[in-house]
């Protein structure tokens, strides 16, 4: 199976998403540990994203001078 690529507006949206419940107190206890766990993992990718991004913008800039 192809690895689905990332998206980093989706996994915002779907880090809000458990929030959302989290804060609603709608989700499940049973639920609650697997859907943190997913959150922070989401949380990795996006930092993860974000700094490759940064790193890619830096050396086009570097690149100009």
């Amino acid at each position: 199976m192809a690895k689905k690529e990332f998206s980093f507006n989706q996994a915002v949206n779907d880090i809000e998403k458990i929030l959302e419940e989290i804060e609603s107190g709608e989700m499940d206890v049973d639920r609650l540990s697997v859907e943190v766990k997913r959150a922070s993992e989401l949380i990795r990718q996006c930092q993860k994203k974000l700094k490759s991004t940064e790193e890619e913008i830096n050396a086009i800039f570097k690149d100009l001078e």
